[in-house]
């Protein structure tokens, strides 16, 4: 399986923070609360959320009263963060430039450790070694994905053009078993996996948007107009009213430090 933090995972996704906090997938209510009660979070807990993007965790756990330190190593995506969170309601999430191997952050600070559509971009091993340190004794790790339900026909449809993107194999394959690197490690107990059901309505520039937000989407001009098409037919064939649905799996893996 490819190692994607070969892959540039710090600058890849710059000129994407507009399109990536516009036309991303949220996650479900039902795997937000499911988080807090099964790590037993509140208002006296905090969550260090690695890779933090522009936000889009970080706001629906400090929505919940969850203080949030946000950590990302991209500047742009860490900024619109930032911007995006002064409108928020206390506690604002505080946002820091770090990198998942080396947050900065002091040791047994953390009640649990998030990483949300980003854990496959890191190193493994180091990364676990980090959130091990950063992490209150019994405290969670927690990593998320939305992963596309391709039994949608729909979802399969909009996926096929998805794939003839460059990179989109190497990044996707190794992305959909990131997380069960958590059920090999010594360093954490009680590891599962709970599966909950998300989808995302969009028009015709919203999925144009969400394909163009990947960080492996064609930049090149003449590459980019065809893979365009691809997303116009698609769009033509599914959408009703003027919109069109993706489904997701969205996959919540939760493992334990030891207390």
């Amino acid at each position: 399986m490819a190692d994607l933090s070969n892959y540039n995972p710090a600058g890849r996704f710059t000129g994407l923070a507009e399109k990536y906090a516009k036309y991303r997938p949220s996650y479900p209510d039902s795997a937000i609360d499911f988080m807090l009660t099964h790590c037993e979070l509140g208002p006296l807990s905090l969550v260090v959320d690695i890779g933090c993007g522009t936000g889009i965790s970080s706001r629906l756990f400090a929505e919940r009263g969850i203080p949030v330190i946000g950590v990302d190593p991209n500047d742009e995506m860490r900024r619109l963060a930032e911007r995006t969170a002064a409108s928020l309601p206390s506690p604002i999430p505080d946002y820091r430039k770090g990198r998942a191997e080396e947050t900065g952050l002091p040791d047994a600070c953390a009640d649990a450790v998030l990483a949300a559509q980003a854990f496959h971009w890191f190193a493994p091993a180091p990364t676990l070694t980090e959130f091990h340190r950063v992490l209150k004794p019994g405290g969670w790790v927690v990593l998320i994905w939305n992963e596309r339900d391709e039994s949608d026909a729909c979802t399969a449809d909009y996926g096929s053009v998805i794939r003839t993107a460059p990179d989109a194999a190497a990044v996707e394959t190794p992305r959909g078993r990131a997380g069960d690197v958590i059920f090999a490690s010594s360093l954490f107990v009680d590891a599962a996996r709970f599966p909950f059901v998300n989808e995302q309505k969009l028009d015709a520039d919203g999925l144009l948007g969400r394909a163009f937000s990947a960080s492996y989407a064609p930049r090149d001009p003449a590459a980019a107009q065809v893979f365009a098409r691809g997303l116009h037919d698609v769009f033509a064939r599914w959408q009703r009213d003027g919109t069109v649905t993706l489904r997701y799996e969205t996959s919540v893996y939760v493992a334990r430090k030891p207390a």
